[in-house]
């Protein structure tokens, strides 16, 4: 899969000492090295759950929320900025997260290098950046390809859960889902949110301002996939 743009601006952001230093001595501990070769993840986090990868985590509130509250499931956060990784280790040292862990690298180089076929039971993506701008649109993270190359590492039914607060990218990112035949709709357009998705600060200063977030959730269905290896040549 061809994706020379990135999604993403890495900005010299500020670093506070307790992100720096959790970066430095808990990254070892919680974090996975991006690498070219694919991991197993029941290996990674040491038996058989569902899988759930997180894309952009953000500062990590609601990574780690949702982690604590689902033990039941294990969860892999993928994040570039060093502030919001830091942010997270700490959180997963703190509340001693044993289903928790990251990569601090682009999102499109792991799935497309480190993730095996149908590894995942669900990806959550919650508000990526809606790139405003009509001449910043190619920058948008949800786009067909990105889409296809994701729906390759679902399992049969697993869910793609996507939030946004922008409305115009939240009708690009519904007709995106909907255009990829091994996608369903699993509500007739955008979802209600469900219980497990807390309501993040930053979402909670959207709705101030008058936004509506939206929620679309879609499934993998059971139509023929092609292998991966075949994929990330075409």
């Amino acid at each position: 899969m061809t994706h020379a743009i990135r999604s993403f601006v890495l900005r010299q952001g500020r670093i506070s000492n307790a992100q720096r230093n959790a970066c430095e001595q808990l990254k070892p501990k919680y974090g996975i090295p991006f690498s070219t070769e694919r991991i197993n993840l029941e290996s990674v986090f040491g038996r058989k759950a569902s899988k759930i990868l997180e894309i952009g985590s953000g500062m990590g509130e609601t990574t780690a929320a949702i982690a604590q509250r689902h033990p039941e499931c294990d969860y892999l956060a993928i994040e570039v900025h060093t502030p919001g990784i830091g942010s997270l280790l700490n959180q997963i040292e703190e509340r001693q997260l044993a289903n928790l862990r990251v990569i601090q690298h682009d999102a499109v180089e792991i799935i497309r290098n480190m993730l095996l076929p149908e590894s995942l039971d669900g990806v959550h993506i919650f508000f990526p950046d809606p790139w405003p701008k009509a001449r910043h649109h190619k920058r948008r993270l949800i786009q067909p390809a990105f889409i296809s190359q994701l729906c390759l590492h679902l399992k049969p039914d697993a869910y793609i859960h996507i939030a946004t607060d922008w409305e115009e990218y939240a009708q690009h990112i519904l007709a995106v889902l909907s255009a990829e035949p091994l996608l369903d709709n699993s509500s007739p357009g955008y979802a209600e949110r469900p219980d497990y998705r807390p309501v993040t600060k930053f979402e909670q200063r959207g709705i101030k301002l008058g936004h509506t977030v939206r929620d679309l959730i879609f499934r993998r269905n059971n139509n023929f996939v092609r292998s991966i290896d075949t994929e990330i040549e075409s």
